[in-house]
């Protein structure tokens, strides 16, 4: 297979103010756990001040554990973008599927033995039990199904954000191909990494539309903004952030529309990501002081030495690389010696005794 062509990264980068992370393939590793490399990076960004953002296909139910566990303040993106919340839990932005859209999409896909979710807000609603179902939407830690019968009888009281078709890989793909033609740009059709399950979004709904209008909202300029995720709903979000992250379990599509590819969930990929591009390393440690510094006014250590006499310094230097001659033996009576640059008598005769 072709490795995907990489957008390149670079060094000389804004620093990074708020960082939207994907939970499922993502934050969380394949067991559904934060680990604990991934939480301690986390916890260290934030203590920068960096904004963490989960941006998630679940409702904000599903995140709650998580949202205590790493003491998130934020705003959060759910449900595929379509819903935004405040920190508080309010909802700060959806959009809404039209009537006339659910109604066709539910109709069409359980005529042909489709299951059907519906999302209103933290709401997830189901015509009929599903045992199979229930329990992969209890291991993701999401809302609790509540059992409705036709979903279509109460589209006159209840606001419905996406629905959800499920069913097998190869039929799924079929009914994409099917849903597109029927409804064209009045809807949005989404996977999210799962062959046997297709999103049907309000018209322009995704996590990077959410993004965007959340960093407006935050006036965060796209430079100090990063993305990671591992799936085609992950793609806008990458796309649009200054630095956007695919994980190493992520595919060929995703990758592509990244800046750089960190290792996979498995292998703490998002604390990779954050160590790499967002937390600041502390500075290294000030070198102690030599032995015998004594404080200036500063508080700085200033170094002593042992004073030295300049000639005797000198003195010894010489004495090992020169050692002069002896001095020559004292001159008998009446004998003069001759000294450098003092002349010599021409004749000197000793005085007799008369």
């Amino acid at each position: 297979m072709t490795e995907p062509q990489i957008k390149p990264f670079s060094p000389a980068r804004a620093a990074i103010e708020l960082v939207a992370i994907d939970i499922d393939g993502t934050l969380l590793n394949s067991s559904i756990q934060l680990t604990d490399r991934v939480e301690k990076a986390i916890k260290a960004a934030t203590a920068q001040g960096v904004k963490i953002v989960l941006a998630t296909g679940k409702t904000r139910v599903a995140a709650l554990d998580i949202l205590t566990r790493l003491g998130l303040q934020t705003p959060g993106i759910y449900v595929q973008g379509v819903v935004t919340y405040s920190a508080d839990g309010s909802i700060q932005n959806q959009l809404i599927l039209k009537d006339s859209v659910v109604r066709q999409v539910l109709t069409f896909a359980e005529d042909r033995g489709f299951t059907a979710l519906a999302y209103s807000g933290s709401r997830i609603l189901m015509r009929a039990h599903n045992a199979d179902i229930e329990a992969a939407i209890r291991k993701y830690h999401d809302s609790t199904p509540e059992i409705v019968g036709p979903i279509q009888n109460l589209l006159a009281s209840v606001s419905i954000n996406k629905v959800v078709l499920i069913g097998d890989a190869r039929a799924i793909t079929a009914l994409r191909w099917q849903l597109n033609i029927q409804i064209g740009t009045s809807a949005r059709l989404v996977q999210a990494g799962i062959p046997s399950m297709l999103e049907v979004l309000p018209p322009g709904a995704s996590k990077g539309t959410a993004l965007k209008r959340l960093a407006s909202e935050l006036k965060i300029t796209t430079d100090r903004i990063m993305a990671i995720g591992d799936a085609e709903n992950d793609v806008e979000m990458i796309q649009f952030a200054g630095i956007g992250i695919a994980m190493g379990n992520a595919d060929d599509k995703t990758k592509a529309a990244a800046n750089h590819v960190v290792a996979t969930n498995d292998a703490d990929g998002v604390a990779e990501a954050l160590e790499r591009f967002v937390i600041i390393p502390p500075p290294p440690p000030p070198a102690p002081p030599r032995a015998g510094g004594a404080p200036t006014a500063r508080g700085h250590t200033a170094e002593t030495t042992a004073p030295t006499t300049p000639a005797v310094g000198v003195a010894a230097s010489l004495a090992r690389v020169y050692t002069p001659p002896p001095p020559p033996p004292p001159a008998p009576p009446g004998v003069v010696v001759a000294q450098p640059g003092v002349p010599t008598p021409a004749h000197t005769t000793a005085p007799s005794t008369p």
